[in-house]
């Protein structure tokens, strides 16, 4: 069955709730060992960069590398006060400081300091940087916004103090979980007491040692990792990772807070055959995409529940090649029946929803389709780009000088939804001389579109393969920023950059709504983009499963893993 729900506060309430009754289950009842699974790969510890962010890393990791904060089903950040508090210094300009839990220490003994927040800022914050950054991170949204960080090596006290006039509204997201890494761990690495030293006195030759370690350091192998450069801060640890076994999390005896529900839960990741773990009763919990894998769901003894979630299915544009005329990319976005995918793929199983969130085709990059700013924003579009137009295809070929194309559409595969969508794309663009190609693959990343491999990446918000998106709508602006990791397909535009920057630290609704209105005018000219819809995620549990709630945003159902049950 599918069941279409809204995740609320007051049903997140109602599951901490439950937290407190199963708590008190007797023992001999609870299964010690819980399998997850979800449709993206985990080979990284570091969810930051680029290929990271394109990983299942955050949905790994989430209650592992724990920060200040953590993205709750709401789309918000929610404090982890277990971490420590954060409390904004009156002034002018935005300060924050950060206390961090006298207790907190990593699995491996060493203490969470403040040099992991420092690490954090150097990392995302794109201001070392020769002909290139030295560390290749997905965005730099609000980290760039960072002027500076008091921080003495070890400590547990850190101010972060913002640039003068840059007071970013989305702060409280910042530092929160699997963006504070193991500092300790990259300074031993890179041949350092600390990180903070060199960062702080921006010595590069250093800081590029950090950076090399960053950027790679902590990739993930099957069958030959390194746990001692894996400690957590959080309730569970890396104990193993193998393709026959999986990626094994235990909880971690280090942590300082309330001991996880379960002893172990162990990630199964993309390429996993999940009938077969189901069958031998290895596998509990499944968060997907709607229709892009077998109804595993559907087997007897398992519950099923889909809804909207945050990310927004999307086809993203090279700007170099067969498109880099803009008048090339809106030619292919006016032939692809945008209504018709998402009356067909957008809400499969269940009824669309009335307003916001699944509603419909998503008009507007810049804000998201639960906002009061929305339904004017998206009236940019009007009448355009909702059903095929050959008409209009053939007269934007023809402006771009072209007669005919070749778009090369790449995605993971498999993925049964996507090949639905590329293949109704082929169908109605054939006509107006434009071919759709399907360039999907097992081992396909968005870096492909970068690198002139394919032409468009069909993927969720910032070209992403897995669960995307929060409320703030934060990744889907900053992946259309000149210079962002995530703007795989090259798009520049000084006005956008600048409409960006502005949206980052307003809260006035009007302003909002004028900027938004002006930036999507130019991108919908510009199309460096073509939004679809609210990509519809699944999440599947076994009979027994207590306390999975379901978070269709960029953190995933393992959100607040250390407090599922199973019951036998």
């Amino acid at each position: 069955m599918h069941v279409k729900r809204r995740w609320s506060a007051a049903l997140v309430a109602a599951s901490a709730a439950a937290v407190s009754i199963t708590a008190c289950s007797p023992a001999g009842d609870k299964v010690p060992s819980i399998g997850y699974s979800f449709d993206n790969v985990v080979d990284t510890y570091n969810a930051r960069t680029v290929d990271g962010a394109s990983s299942g890393a955050r949905q790994a990791f989430t209650r592992v590398q724990v920060g200040f904060n953590y993205l709750g089903p709401e789309g918000g950040a929610l404090s982890d006060n277990d971490i420590g508090t954060e409390t904004v210094v009156p002034g002018d300009t935005l300060t924050v400081q950060y206390s961090i839990a006298p207790a907190a220490t990593y699995s491996d003994g060493a203490p969470m300091a403040c040099d992991d927040l420092v690490l954090a800022w150097a990392a995302n914050s794109g201001r070392f940087a020769t002909d290139r950054p030295m560390f290749d991170a997905a965005s730099t949204a609000g980290y760039s916004d960072i002027d500076r960080i008091d921080c003495v090596p070890g400590g547990k006290e850190a101010t972060v103090v913002f640039a003068p006039g840059r007071n970013y509204q989305n702060w409280r997201a910042l530092f929160g979980a699997t963006d504070l890494l193991p500092a300790h761990v990259a300074a031993r690495a890179a041949g350092v007491p600390n990180v903070v030293d060199p960062i702080l006195a921006d010595d590069t030759d250093v800081v590029s040692r950090i950076a090399d370690f960053w950027n790679t350091g902590w990739t993930l192998t099957p069958g030959s990792i390194d746990t001692s450069l894996l400690p957590s801060a959080g309730p569970y640890r890396v104990e193993s990772y193998t393709e026959e076994g999986g990626l094994v999390l235990v909880a971690n005896d280090a942590w300082w807070g309330i001991p996880p529900e379960t002893e172990q839960v162990v990630v199964w990741p993309r390429g996993t055959d999940a009938a077969a773990k189901v069958a031998d009763g290895s596998l509990d919990v499944i968060d997907q995409g709607t229709g892009a894998f077998d109804a595993v769901g559907e087997t007897e003894g398992f519950a099923t529940t889909s809804q909207p979630s945050r990310g927004v299915e999307q086809l993203t544009f090279a700007t170099t090649g067969a498109l880099a005329e803009a008048s090339a990319r809106r030619a292919v976005a006016a032939c692809i029946p945008r209504s018709d995918l998402f009356d067909t793929l957008g809400h499969p199983g269940s009824q669309a929803a009335s307003a916001g969130l699944g509603s419909g085709v998503v008009d507007a990059r810049l804000v998201e389709p639960d906002t009061l700013q929305y339904p004017s924003v998206a009236t940019v579009i009007g009448d355009r780009y909702q059903r095929s137009n050959l008409d209009q295809a053939s007269k934007e070929l023809a402006a771009a000088g072209e007669s005919a194309l070749t778009v090369r559409v790449g995605y993971r595969a498999p993925d049964a939804r996507r090949a639905q969508e590329v293949s109704r794309m082929a169908t109605d663009c054939a006509a107006a001389g434009i071919t759709i190609q399907d360039a999907s693959s097992t081992e396909f990343t968005p870096s492909a579109l970068r690198d002139g491999e394919v032409d468009a990446v069909l993927g969720n918000t910032g070209s992403l393969p897995g669960p995307s998106g929060s409320a703030s709508g934060v990744l889907a602006r900053y992946s259309l920023r000149t210079g962002i990791g995530l703007n795989f397909g090259g798009y520049s535009n000084g006005r956008i950059d600048a409409i960006v920057d502005q949206l980052a630290v307003t809260d006035d609704p009007e302003r909002i709504l004028a900027l938004a209105t002006e930036g999507e005018n130019i991108l919908w000219n510009d199309m460096p983009s073509l939004p679809l819809y609210n990509e519809p995620r699944t999440t599947v549990i076994s009979d027994g499963m207590q306390d999975v709630v379901a978070n269709p945003t960029a953190a995933g159902a393992g959100w607040n893993m250390d407090r599922w049950v199973l019951l036998r």
